[in-house]
């Protein structure tokens, strides 16, 4: 799973290198040794080689052509790959790059923590490659404090044959849906492919929905407390997730599937649509269901809170840099050569040869026929109309709220939590913050 945001504490860490993800931070420079410099590139992740080929592809290309540099990868899952963070952040023992929160790095902004990642960017000529939202989203006080790992395009992955063997084509509406899932249901067949079980992040889908009820327009309010979670539009959408999971769109084992499973449910034709993101692509692409699969940005509503041609297709949370890299002229140098080749064409071509979207305004090569999957995911994002949220709303809240925010969806798809109970858990995980 490449590119899926690894939001959740779910995975027993194994360790990418024999190294923690804290190591080599206060070490003298290895160009004063006489050998190569090294730096450290600490991810949210605990195999970054098989669960993140695009960034792995990343570093192995810029290894070969800049041989005098030594990245040194280390990934944790991501509660205690923050943590670590966290108690790094307080002794100054940071990574020289690392994945993490927006949230978690606004406070290490705040602790002056981190370096100013402009004059880099000015310098590499990577400033002009990235969307000026994407700018804009990770600058605080003048201060361009990180860059975007990955994109966050996310959808409903759909087996056009299922609807078709079934009578139906993709639905435009949710009533369209809610209909498709009462028609599948009769026959067995899952709707929406979920997994719960230590995967509660896979909630992408409805995510989006939060911005088709208002999300965008409360975030502020949300963040400073003067809006509530319990509000009428919020309920109402969890209602109308209720909805589906009394017409059974959702397999009768939510509860018990890991995300994984949900993708294998799915590849095997066993539902109509996979509650995924572009990270599936390749695994999709090389299924039986491949020629069969569209990527849909899901349903509007008629009830629903301002925009609702939406995508998410947005930039996932970022990487950074430690500020004790300025106080070093050789590992400064080496992050510079890295982060202007993690943005240049070549960088961004691997991206998509590994399934991932360009994070910048690179337009990319496409093979149509052995990358349709994830074609059909880029002309969705593309499709002329459709706009994008500022952001994935998850990702503005620090990591209790979150997963409050994973828990209260799940918790109705499950009936174990009512709408307004849903609304409530988050609210109460706001208020402790």
């Amino acid at each position: 799973m490449p590119g899926y945001p690894f939001r959740r504490p779910v995975a027993a860490a194994v360790t990418l290198a024999v190294l923690l993800p804290l190591a080599a931070c206060s070490q003298a420079s290895d160009a004063e040794q006489g050998g190569p410099t090294t730096i450290t590139l600490s991810m949210q992740n605990p195999d970054v080689k098989t669960a993140d080929p695009a960034t792995w592809a990343i570093v192995e290309a810029f290894e070969s052509a800049n041989p005098d540099v030594d990245v040194e990868v280390s990934g944790q899952p991501v509660a205690e790959h923050l943590q670590s963070l966290s108690i790094a952040a307080q002794s100054d023992t940071l990574p020289d790059v690392f994945w993490v929160y927006k949230s978690n790095a606004e406070e290490m902004l705040a602790g002056d923590r981190l370096l100013d990642l402009q004059p880099i960017l000015e310098e590499q000529g990577v400033i002009d490659s990235l969307p000026a939202t994407t700018v804009e989203y990770f600058t605080s006080d003048g201060t361009v404090f990180g860059v975007p790992y990955q994109g966050l395009l996310t959808g409903l992955w759909t087996n056009t044959q299922v609807l078709s063997d079934h009578g139906m084509s993709t639905p435009t509406t949710f009533d369209e849906l809610l209909q498709v899932a009462e028609t599948l249901a009769d026959e067995d067949v899952v709707t929406i492919s979920n997994g719960a079980s230590q995967s509660a992040f896979s909630v992408w889908q409805f995510l989006v929905w939060l911005d088709r009820f208002g999300f965008e327009e409360r975030m502020d309010g949300l963040l400073d407390g003067s809006e509530s979670w319990e509000n009428p539009d919020f309920v109402r959408m969890y209602e109308h997730i209720a909805e589906l999971r009394d017409a059974g769109a959702f397999s009768s084992n939510v509860s018990t599937q890991t995300y994984q499973q949900a993708v294998d449910q799915f590849l095997q034709g066993e539902a109509a649509f996979l509650d995924a993101g572009v990270w599936a692509a390749g695994a999709i692409q090389d299924s039986e269901v491949a020629p069969h699969t569209t990527f849909w940005k899901g349903p509007t509503f008629a009830d629903g809170v301002g925009e609702q041609n939406i995508i998410m297709n947005v930039a996932s949370a970022p990487l950074v840099v430690a500020k004790k890299v300025g106080e070093d002229e050789a590992k400064l140098d080496a992050v510079e050569r890295f982060l202007g080749f993690y943005y240049s064409d070549e960088a961004q071509q691997l991206m998509v040869d590994n399934g991932q979207p360009p994070v910048t305004t690179y337009e990319p090569e496409l093979d149509e026929e052995e990358q349709s999957v994830l074609k059909s995911a880029l002309d969705a994002a593309r499709e002329e109309g459709v706009s994008t949220p500022g952001t994935q709303p998850d990702l503005v809240f620090p990591v209790a709220v979150s997963n409050a925010i994973y828990d209260s969806i799940y918790g109705v798809i499950q009936d174990q939590l009512t709408p307004e109970e849903a609304a409530a858990l988050v609210q109460r995980a706001l208020d402790a913050e």
